[in-house]
């Protein structure tokens, strides 16, 4: 089942919409508490009549499936531009010559929408619902790939489980690997990547996303206790190709 509201991402003072998957027991389920996953692009997760390209995950139908014990907290997105602000940590000005001429820089938003999620929603969503606030994960993909694993870095001993799915690490590869190079990444538990064959956007090809999601592998798995990395043969950069995979990234993430 489904729940949504509207929330205020105080940093930006912009008001985005929060929707909830909940399990089916969850109201029957009293003193049953659950862990939790925040994942970004929330309007694209459970249903294709509210996905951006009329194509979603369908994580919803996934977990009712498998009866799995979860919360999953989507924040939508923003729009254009202000969706790569968002996600990206660091302001880059290199990728203004592949997403726009008319601006000096994008990104550099991403640590006060960390933020917003960790000192503001996770506290809401721990408030409202049974959680169990110390089973939290966070997972996305392409842009919400790169956040998710700053979010990793940043608050490991929060963010225990983390999913990178399709990620654009080329937006900032160079501030993304010093990042887990520097940090203690000892309490992450899990951490899931992988990259499809045919991942073309923009002027960005193919081989540059599997080349920048292998290099941080490279630096990922010595400082992650368990880290899986998987390149998908022939997988696009879309929605319909990450539904493929969720079996794959919720079997190994939260099944023992």
């Amino acid at each position: 089942m489904y729940e949504h509201f509207e929330v205020n991402i105080t940093p930006f003072n912009r008001k985005r919409k929060v929707r909830v998957y909940l399990p089916d027991d969850y109201h029957e389920m009293e003193n049953k508490r659950y862990k939790v996953l925040y994942m970004h692009d929330g309007q694209n997760l459970y249903r294709d009549e509210d996905a951006g390209y009329g194509m979603a995950w369908r994580i919803g139908e996934y977990l009712d499936k498998e009866k799995m014990d979860l919360i999953v907290v989507g924040i939508d997105c923003n729009d254009g531009l202000k969706r790569l602000d968002e996600y990206g940590p660091w302001e880059s000005t290199e990728m203004t010559d592949v997403f726009s001429a008319d601006r000096t820089s994008i990104g550099g938003e991403g640590k006060e929408y960390i933020e917003f999620i960790v000192n503001e929603l996770k506290p809401l969503i721990d408030r409202t619902y049974r959680t169990n606030p110390e089973e939290t994960s966070m997972a996305g993909s392409s842009m919400g790939g790169l956040i998710s694993t700053y979010a990793a870095c940043m608050y490991p001993h929060i963010f225990r489980k983390a999913a990178s799915i399709s990620s654009a690490y080329w937006f900032n590869q160079l501030e993304i690997e010093d990042l887990i190079k520097e940090s203690d990444l000892s309490q992450v538990e899990r951490f899931y990547m992988d990259i499809g064959t045919k991942e073309n956007t923009e002027t960005i090809d193919d081989l540059t996303y599997i080349d920048s999601s292998r290099d941080v592998y490279r630096i990922l798995k010595e400082k992650v206790q368990d880290c899986r990395f998987e390149i998908i043969d022939g997988a696009e950069h879309n929605e319909i190709a990450w539904r493929e995979r969720v079996p794959m990234i919720f079997e190994y993430l939260f099944k023992d």
